[in-house]
C-alpha cells in the first residue's frame, strides 16, 4: 500500500512536469503566431513599377495638339466636357488642371469623373492627358478617349475661328 501511494505521487508528478512543457510548447507558439500576426507584410517590389498595360492606357489618353497658349487649350478642354454634359468642378490654369463629373446613363447613380492635364510639350505645341474613372474604376475603353479627344478637336476648332 505504501508503495503505491509513493509510486502514485511519482506518477502525478511526472504527469505535472509533462503537462507544464505542453502548456509551455502550447504559450509559445500561441505567441509566435501573435507576433507574427501583427508583422505588417512586405510590399511587392513590382507595386508601382509601370507596366505594358499601364503604357497603352497612356498612350490612349495622351494627344498632342499644335497650340501655343495653355490659356486657349484650357478653354477648348472646358468647352469640350460641358459639351460632353461634365459639369466642371475645378479648373486650375497655372497647373493646367481641369476636372469634371456627369451623371452616367443609364443609371443615374453612376458617376464619371475626369480629369485633364494640359502641358506645354514645344513652344507650339500641347500636350493634354484625359483620365476618366467610372465608379472609382479607370476606364480603359479606347473609344471614350477617342471620343474625348474628338470633341476636344471639334472645340478648339471652334475656338480658333
Amino acid at each position: 500500500m505504501r508503495f503505491s501511494t509513493r509510486r502514485r505521487l511519482h506518477f502525478e508528478a511526472r504527469r505535472s512536469v509533462v503537462f507544464r512543457a505542453f502548456a509551455g510548447a502550447v504559450g509559445v507558439i500561441l505567441l509566435g503566431t501573435l507576433l507574427t500576426a501583427c508583422t505588417t507584410p512586405e510590399p511587392a517590389k513590382e507595386l508601382l513599377a509601370p507596366t505594358d498595360a499601364q503604357m497603352k492606357i497612356r498612350s490612349l489618353q495622351t494627344r498632342k495638339f499644335d497650340l501655343k497658349d495653355r490659356t486657349v487649350a484650357m478653354r477648348g478642354v472646358i468647352a469640350a466636357l460641358q459639351d460632353l454634359g461634365f459639369i466642371i468642378e475645378r479648373a486650375n490654369e497655372p497647373l493646367g488642371l481641369v476636372t469634371a463629373a456627369r451623371f452616367a446613363e443609364p443609371n443615374y447613380y453612376d458617376v464619371v469623373t475626369v480629369t485633364v492635364i494640359v502641358r506645354p510639350e514645344t513652344a507650339d505645341q500641347m500636350t493634354i492627358r484625359a483620365n476618366a474613372i467610372y465608379n472609382n474604376r479607370p476606364i480603359e475603353d479606347p473609344k471614350v478617349y477617342q471620343n474625348f479627344f474628338a470633341a476636344l478637336q471639334r472645340s478648339l476648332f471652334l475656338t480658333n475661328e
